[in-house]
């Protein structure tokens, strides 16, 4: 078993697994509280749910701003308590709850209410999907309650994955990854142990622009970098993924999950996205995790793991054998994708450079998708900002999100400075 990360990661050998007739008894209903419920994450994760409902009951939910959605899950899955992301949206919500007659569902707000969610006391399962860092509270304090946690939130990792892992490891918390790319290298590493891995690799897409002249980077427009060719995802992760900084996130996520060098990290370009990740061991050996692109697969194996469940329930996750006839893998371009270079710096540096990575790359998204400055500016924002962080590793998270408001900070500064040429 890995010497470094088994607290955190409970990976078993083998022979450990539960077989296929263990995992058809079913010995404890798993209590789940869903962190960005109404998100692609949260959706399919209360469609596993629905496919198996003598597995997973939804006790909890943060539902953010959508309030139609947040409306017809409580009417679906009445859970125990519902955040919404302001006391408004929380009182509307409470109103059209009672006049619907219903009365048994609690409705909380803000960053306490999500902690509330999260740290529900009969809650056993916490799929933390909250885009950004406003996850990051309620994830640590389910950590710190010792909730396992299904993680699909990156950020929290980015920038607060020092803090989060050393919290996992005191309090023998298992972070099983949900992301496909982590999910993927999970499943390999039950093939070996820690010391016995030589690198990883995390495949990624390329994106809409993998083909594209570099020459034609500053004129690609947020409709053009808003169609991924394989995953359907919210505005900012197709963005990162256009720009590759979705990958760059991914890199230093990995390096914490699995206690590896940013070195031992390896990214490759695979555009029919079949294989998800791979882990290269000493002997020679290389694992591969190959699925449909398709969430509720990897949500499937971290709320059942270490069972493996007869998908069945769920039809669309069995895999068709002919998208294997091409499989092609390539080196990313670094300086087609300079973002990714910037992330591999940041990994380098930890620390206060992975808090402003994400904080800038944020702001400047937000900025590109308002038209405000071009696709190259986000690279630019992000390397302006990381020249003027202090190194430093924040010891709580009430300094992460104080690096984190001043990054941003630096952030706009440095995109005014883009629009007007004025520092």
């Amino acid at each position: 078993m890995p010497s470094t990360s088994v607290s955190v990661l409970h990976l078993s050998r083998p022979g450990s697994l539960v077989s296929s007739s263990a995992s058809a008894k079913i010995d404890h209903v798993k209590k789940l509280a869903i962190l960005g419920s109404t998100g692609s994450i949260g959706t399919s994760t209360l469609s596993i749910c629905e496919s198996f409902p003598d597995r997973y009951q939804v006790v909890s939910l943060a539902a953010g701003r959508n309030l139609e959605a947040a409306l017809a899950q409580c009417i679906r899955w009445r859970p125990k308590l519902i955040s919404m992301a302001s006391e408004e949206l929380a009182s509307t919500l409470k109103t059209r709850l009672k006049a619907g007659g219903i009365t048994c569902v609690e409705v909380v707000h803000g960053t306490a209410g999500t902690v509330r969610v999260a740290t529900l006391p009969e809650v056993d399962f916490v799929v933390s999907a909250i885009v950004g860092v406003a996850g990051l509270e309620a994830t640590y304090a389910a950590v710190k309650a010792g909730k396992t946690i299904g993680l699909a939130n990156k950020e929290c990792l980015v920038a607060a994955g020092e803090l989060i892992m050393a919290a996992a490891k005191e309090h023998n918390v298992a972070l099983l990854p949900i992301d496909s790319e982590h999910n993927a290298v999970h499943q390999c590493m039950r093939g070996g142990t820690t010391a016995e891995v030589r690198q990883i690799w995390l495949t990624a897409s390329g994106g809409p622009f993998r083909n594209t002249p570099p020459a034609d980077f500053e004129h690609i427009t947020p409709a053009q970098a808003l169609k991924h060719p394989t995953w359907v995802m919210g505005q900012r992760i197709t963005i990162d993924s256009a720009t590759m900084m979705n990958k760059g996130f991914e890199v230093i996520e990995a390096c914490r999950l699995f206690s590896l060098p940013p070195a031992e990290v390896r990214v490759t370009i695979h555009p029919q996205s079949t294989v998800h990740s791979l882990v290269e061991f000493i002997d020679g050996s290389i694992l591969a995790q190959i699925s449909v692109t398709d969430m509720r697969l990897p949500i499937l194996y971290a709320l059942a793991y270490p069972e493996r469940v007869d998908a069945s329930a769920a039809p669309g996750l069995h895999f068709d054998l002919a998208a294997l006839s091409q499989l092609d893998f390539s080196a990313p371009d670094l300086a087609r994708f300079p973002c990714l270079r910037l992330a591999y710096e940041a990994a380098e540096t930890g620390g206060n450079a992975c808090i402003a990575l994400n904080a800038a790359d944020e702001i400047a998204v937000a900025a590109f998708l308002e038209g405000r400055i071009p696709f190259l500016g986000i690279p630019r924002t992000i390397e302006q900002v990381l020249m003027q962080t202090p190194h430093g590793h924040p010891s709580s998270i009430h300094e992460v999100l104080e690096a984190d408001i001043a990054a941003r900070t630096a952030a706009h500064e440095a995109i005014r400075h883009q629009l007007t040429g004025v520092r």
